[in-house]
């Protein structure tokens, strides 16, 4: 009884808390890779630049500031547009997803993880986005749900003593 009881409360707290499985990186990190990147600019060749720039955007898009998240998204909307092999592409769009994933835009997460899905429909990782992704929109329909039965009841409440006030 006791485990099914800890199960419970544990699934509830999962919940509330947001429970994805997408990795943090601290800012140590992006300035690591912001000083790699610096470097390859300096003279390194192309590819290595573009890795560098990848390398850069993963850790910001998985960063716990906003605002570096927002300058992840921005670096792989503009490395989109190169010609790039399926592979590439898919990283990138998995990217682009995580990034839209954790400044909330969960619509535009979905639509992305799907396109990478249809580049590599067994890759494991985009699946398990996915499914944080759609968990978390679940979850927010579910909170605004109650919300918003919260608040007819706080009215229907109201309406009904000032009736009764009135007899």
């Amino acid at each position: 009884m006791e485990a099914k009881v800890s199960k419970f409360f544990g699934s509830v707290s999962n919940f509330f808390s947001g429970g994805d499985h997408i990795p943090w990186c601290d800012r140590d990190v992006i300035a690591g890779c912001e000083r790699e990147v610096a470097d390859a600019e300096k003279g390194s060749s192309d590819e290595l630049l573009k890795e560098s720039i990848m390398r850069l955007s993963w850790s910001l898009v998985h960063s716990r500031q906003p605002e570096d998240v927002q300058r992840g998204i921005a670096m792989l909307e503009a490395a989109l547009s190169g010609d790039d092999s399926p592979l590439k592409m898919r990283e990138k769009l998995y990217l682009l997803s995580v990034g839209y994933f954790r400044s909330g835009d969960y619509s535009r997460s979905r639509d992305l993880v799907e396109q990478c899905l249809t580049i590599a429909p067994d890759w494991r990782q985009a699946r398990t986005l996915k499914k944080s992704i759609e968990d978390k929109i679940t979850k927010d329909g579910v909170i605004g749900i109650g919300i918003a039965a919260t608040a007819v009841g706080l009215i229907a409440g109201g309406i009904a003593a000032a009736v009764s006030r009135k007899k």
